[in-house]
């Protein structure tokens, strides 16, 4: 049986994936989740944590054939991760979040500021994409009580690829939130967006969980589902 090492987004440690793992335990899978260096606030070298760094913790923390299951901004660490060692992984799933293409920046707004902390209101989140929907005040509370700020060697400093097109081969899916798989694909076609633009490359699957950009807090039995099946195929 194939471990499903979850990975959580922005601002996020591991503790992000509780409402999932305990579904897909129950299901009878096995289960890690994973705080990616820079988003430990216990940790005195936090700042200094890149895409790199972040990459290579993914590597080390996976064992042969895991599944790797990415939110958000940590799709631009985990398809880094399968560039590295492709062999580590049976599939990846992108959840809200896609491989990102060598050269793309998460926050190029951020320049040379230390960090990137959650923004003050709940209204510049969504101004910025994030969809909140599904969100009630208890979990929004909660996530800005344990929200991290991400370092800008993560947030600010560019995607980094191998020439190797095994990360290409290894199956993957999308599990489409904030935006429908339709228009997902369709943004992929056009290649106007950077974030979709690396799945003109790799055949993947899209399935649909229509909700906002937190699935692991909104609809987490069904995100839990959605991964279970995406691990038997």
């Amino acid at each position: 049986m194939a471990r499903i090492l979850l990975i959580p987004g922005f601002w996020l440690g591991a503790w992000a994936w509780e409402d999932v793992a305990g579904p897909l335990r129950s299901l009878g899978d096995e289960v890690d989740a994973l705080t990616l260096p820079g988003l430990d606030p216990g940790d005195p070298e936090r700042l200094s944590a890149t895409l790199q760094t972040q990459a290579r913790a993914i590597v080390d923390a996976a064992r042969a054939a895991d599944v790797l299951v990415a939110h958000s901004g940590a799709g631009a660490a985990a398809y880094m991760a399968t560039d590295l060692a492709p062999e580590h992984f049976s599939r990846v799933i992108y959840a809200d979040s896609a491989p990102m293409p060598a050269g793309f920046i998460l926050n190029p707004a951020l320049g040379d500021t230390a960090e990137f902390p959650l923004p003050e209101t709940w209204e510049e989140v969504e101004a910025a994409g994030s969809s909140l929907a599904g969100l009630n005040e208890a979990m929004l509370a909660r996530f800005r009580e344990r929200a991290v700020p991400v370092p800008a060697g993560v947030a600010a400093r560019p995607v980094t690829l191998g020439d190797s097109a095994a990360r290409l081969k290894v199956p993957t899916t999308v599990i489409c939130c904030s935006f429908p798989s339709e228009l997902v694909q369709q943004l992929r076609d056009a290649g106007e967006l950077p974030l979709f633009r690396e799945l003109r490359n790799i055949d993947a699957e899209y399935v649909d969980l229509p909700t906002g950009h937190w699935p692991m807090w909104s609809k987490p039995t069904e995100l839990a589902e959605l991964i279970h099946h995406a691990v038997q195929r």
